[in-house]
């Protein structure tokens, strides 16, 4: 029998949320990485940029760099990835460090690896290159996948535009909060700020009536109820 989810993916060219992450062995500026098997037990956060040496791309390092140990509390790694050479990388990422200024971000270090993906191997088993976009560089993806080597959540934005850090840190705390404690987040969430019950379905549905069980919990109808946090 055909496996439907790898057809699937083939026929999409590219994970889909629920689906294993694609396995791979690149190098990288920090060594080697074998993945999933290097990361077992921590969630992932595996985005590209089109190219170094270019002004987003570099306020976006930068960003992602001075967040890594906040991104480490959370139990979470960053892979970066563009389809040039680890010569390239290690090039640009000095340049960062010893020229560039941004935002008060300055003397800035990056000590995540960085793939270096000439033969478009990773990026094309993720769907990050698109040819309508550019055939040599790949779009700003954003895959995010958990301790199980799932893909949890995609993002992906054009090459104009560059990523929100922050909205992606409160991805993996939302994700985190809802497999720990079976609950939902509303629009607009952040930490500390009431959650949905039960718990969530297809964007939360309630398939049957809930009621509020404690004097934690308030409904506004019969299938939205939510939890208070403070």
């Amino acid at each position: 029998m055909e496996n439907k989810t790898e057809n699937k993916q083939e026929c999409m060219g590219m994970p889909l949320i629920g689906d294993p992450a694609p396995e791979f062995k690149a190098k990288t500026t920090m060594g080697d990485i074998n993945f999933p098997k290097d990361y077992k037990g921590k969630w992932v956060i595996l985005f590209s940029h089109p190219a170094d040496f270019t002004p987003v791309c570099t306020t976006e390092f930068m960003t992602f760099a001075t967040m890594q140990e906040d991104f480490r509390k959370l139990n979470t790694e960053l892979i970066g990835l563009s389809i040039d050479s680890i010569y390239a990388h290690i090039a640009w990422l000095r340049t960062i460090k010893e020229k560039i200024e941004f935002k008060g971000m300055k003397d800035v270090e990056v000590n995540f690896p960085v793939i270096e993906d000439l033969k478009m191997e990773v990026s094309g088993k993720f769907g990050m290159v698109q040819p309508n976009a550019s055939t040599t560089q790949a779009v700003r993806a954003v895959f995010i996948m958990d301790p199980e080597a799932k893909v949890r959540a995609i993002l992906y934005y054009p090459l104009s535009t560059g990523r929100n850090m922050d909205e992606i840190k409160r991805m993996v705390i939302a994700m985190q909060k809802a497999d720990k404690e079976q609950v939902a987040t509303p629009a607009n969430w952040q930490p500390g700020d009431d959650v949905i019950v039960p718990p969530p379905g297809s964007c939360g549905v309630a398939k049957e009536r809930v009621e509020a069980k404690d004097d934690k919990t308030y409904c506004l109808d019969w299938f939205m109820c939510f939890r208070k946090e403070k």
